[in-house]
This record gives C-alpha cells, structure tokens and sequence, in this order.
C-alpha cells in the first residue's frame, strides 16, 4: 500500500466537493479530490431539478439563505465566463385557492427579508398571459430564478480545479480513517489502495458524510447526525409542453411540493415529491406514484391531460431530519465546532446546494484558514 500525505483531501466529486476543491486549489492549496464512484456528480448532484435558486424560502441569518442568494449570483457570473449554460427562466410562485394566500405572502416577506429582488406580484390574467395553462388565485414571479447544466458546470469545476494544479481519484473509496498527530490518515481502496495523511480534510460526501464521521477514529461521537433519506421522484412530461417559466406551488414540510421545470432544452417534468424510504440505493421511480401527482400537478394545470406523466428518474435527499421535524439548516462544521483540527463537514446538503456550491466553497475556505482569504472566481 503506498503511503503519501498531501495538505488537502476533499471527500466527494460532486458539485460541492468539486466546488471546494476548485476553491482551495486556486488558493495555492495542494489538493486532491477522492471519489467512490468512476465519475464526478453521479448522485445528488446528477439527480436534482438542475434549478437555480433565488433564495426565496429560507430563514433570515441562516446558510442557506446567504449561500443560496450569494451562490446564485456567483454561479450565473461563473457560468457566463465558462460557457457554461444558464438560463434565467424565472419562476411563479402559485396559490390555488385562497387558503394558501397567507403562505403565499409569507414567501414573499421572506424572500425582501433575505434580500431578493426580481420579484412582481402577478394577479391571475398576468399569470395566464405569462403561461396560459396555470390557473391560480394569485401569484408572484422571482425573476432571478433559472436553470442551469449541472453536469456542465461540475465539468467546468474539475477543469479549474485541474489547472490548477488539484486532481480527481475515482473510485477511490475511503475504507477507513484516524484522526493523527500529523492530520487525519485515510486508508482508500481500489485499484491503487494508499495510506493517505491530509493535514486538511474536506468532508463533502453528501450521504457518505455521516457515514464518514462514525468510522472516524477519534472524532466527537455526538457530532455524528443521524440520517434519513428522503426520495424524490420526477416524471416526465410526455407531449405538448406547455410552460416556458418553473411553476412552483406552495411547498410541504420536507419539499418545494411537486413543481414544475423545464430542462434547457424546453422539456418539461414534474418533482420531485418526498418518499421517507430507508435505502439510500432505492431509485426506481414507481410508476404507482403517478396517481398523487396527476392530483398535485392539476391544482394549477388543471389541463394535463391522462396517461400524460411517465416515470422518469429519482433523487435522495441527504436529510438532517425526519418525518416531522423542522426543516434544519444546512451545516459546514469547522474545528470550532467539533474540536478537530483541519477538518470540515458539510452535512444536510439538499436544496439549494447546487446553487450554494460557489459560495459553500468560499465557506469552506474561511473554516480552513480563519484569516480572510482573497476572494478567488
């Protein structure tokens, strides 16, 4: 087994491990990204509605609201200046009858109480002038918000990361791992099993995180969360399509409710919905769902026609909650947290963390080096 050490690990080839790793290297950091998978972005990060978030729902003061409203900006300007494609689409936030009009207005003074712009109230003939085919009691439009290539963009991260200087490993599982004297040794199998000391470690493996941190040697015990896995599931729209804007309606306690969003080549699918299961390999979209969302989806297209939806693909959220509770916030835990030196957990990153993944990164530096570092695009 070769043995070797390196000042930075990043845990996880997806968008936010690519996005951190892209971060530090371009800050003159030594860094190697490792990957359980052949591929960068195979899970969470290849799974999601590719959207790009305006910011709208989340508490005041928390992460994800300051990544989310950062990171969007961050990733239209990186996008533009990488050629990678990005479409500021916009989005209606829907109400379907009038008990949903409280709710409705408490996104709205969420999203000026987090700083948002581009939102217009929209009665329900602007709505239809927009997109004939929604029917609402009212509505708003958040005009910042879009959709974006993600495979494109974690192309892009790696290429940066790879210029300078940084590297991606597939299929290089972490087997297990110590916390040392001299940085956290990491055992990683595969074709080429090494020993690895990292006096960084950038835990970004999104479900593999708290798997990570419990065979961690060392580390804090109740600093490990507990996971749940919450499914989401999309179908596909087959025929006509019928919106040029996302169509949200109000969201659930666990999701953003079954929207819909068009792909950047005008395709429309509807999802994600949320599936407490508890296999994080359970995937198969089954086809039996389709009932709840024929249901969902004509509160405000009342037109969509039977036998119009077919499964498509699913998602797993990597939850910090279960069924129930309150909707936490996102996590990126630096030694000031759990006591461990050169260590950060990004944990619970669901939505809206491809749109956050610029700025997470940027966050990930600062837990890495308290000193203010030079902000690196």
């Amino acid at each position: 087994m070769t043995a070797y050490s390196i000042d930075t690990v990043v845990i996880g080839a997806g968008v936010v491990g690519l996005a951190a790793a892209r971060r530090l290297a371009l800050a003159g950091r030594e860094t190697l990204v490792i990957e359980a998978a052949d591929a960068i972005g195979t899970a969470t990060s290849s799974r999601n509605s590719e959207v790009i978030h305006a910011a709208l729902y989340y508490p005041t003061g928390s992460i994800k609201a300051a990544a989310c409203l950062r990171g969007k900006e961050l990733l239209y300007r990186y996008a533009a200046a990488r050629g990678v494609e990005a479409v500021r689409c916009g989005k209606l936030m829907v109400a379907t009858d009038d008990t949903q009009l409280p709710k409705l207005q408490a996104i709205w003074d969420q999203a000026h109480a987090n700083g948002v712009t581009g939102l217009a109230w929209k009665t329900p003939a602007e709505v239809r002038a927009l997109e004939p085919e929604v029917a609402c009691v009212k509505a708003f439009l958040s005009a910042t918000t879009g959709i974006i290539d993600s495979h494109g963009l974690m192309l892009a991260l790696q290429g940066d990361l790879e210029a300078a200087g940084g590297m991606v490993a597939f299929e290089t599982p972490v087997l297990s791992a110590e916390i040392g004297p001299g940085g956290i040794v990491l055992a990683t199998g595969g074709a080429e099993p090494a020993e690895i000391t990292a006096r960084n470690v950038v835990n970004a493996g999104g479900h593999f995180a708290p798997k990570f941190l419990k065979a961690l040697q060392g580390f804090p015990a109740d600093q490990v969360p507990r996971q749940w896995y919450a499914k989401g599931n999309y179908f596909a729209l087959t025929g006509r399509q019928p919106f040029k804007h996302l169509v949200y309606p109000m969201p659930d306690s666990a999701g953003l409710g079954v929207h819909a969003t068009v792909d950047l080549q005008g395709r429309c699918r509807f999802g994600p919905d949320v599936q407490w299961v508890e296999d994080e390999n359970d995937l198969i979209v089954d086809a039996g769902r389709a009932a709840s969302f024929y249901s969902a989806i004509r509160a405000y297209w009342p037109g969509l026609a039977d036998d119009a939806l077919q499964p498509d693909y699913a998602g797993m959220r990597p939850k910090l909650h279960g069924p129930g509770m309150a909707l936490p916030d996102f996590r990126v835990d630096g030694p000031e947290v759990h006591g461990v030196a050169g260590l950060v957990n990004l944990l619970g990153i669901e939505s809206p963390g491809l749109t956050a993944s610029l700025a997470l990164a940027d966050l990930v530096a600062t837990r890495l080096d308290p000193a203010p570092l030079e902000t690196v695009r």
